[in-house]
């Protein structure tokens, strides 16, 4: 096995979940999806390709405080997030 150090200096992960676990609303069926993309999106087109990673994530256990973005090396998590959300974030995270 060989260790390398994080090749991004910000990676941006988004649930995007789409299964119903105990009755609990998914992430993914409540607009992360297009949270993911838009957020990409705007990575890419700053030219930050490369340096921040904005990725699709498996359920993080959360679905009720969702749609879920977490954020390293911050360590935060953005909870309930909505499409009005995504100028905030970028210029936080951006």
């Amino acid at each position: 096995m060989k260790q390398e150090p994080v090749p991004y200096r910000r990676m941006i992960f988004i649930c995007t979940n789409a299964e119903v676990k105990d009755g609990r609303p998914a992430c993914g069926l409540r607009g992360s999806p297009m949270i993911c993309e838009a957020i990409k999106s705007e990575v890419k087109s700053r030219g930050l390709k490369g340096k921040i990673r904005a990725l699709k994530s498996g359920c993080m256990d959360l679905c009720e405080k969702g749609p879920n973005v977490m954020v390293y090396p911050e360590g935060n998590l953005h909870s309930g997030v909505t499409e009005e959300d995504i100028p905030k974030l970028l210029r936080k995270y951006l």
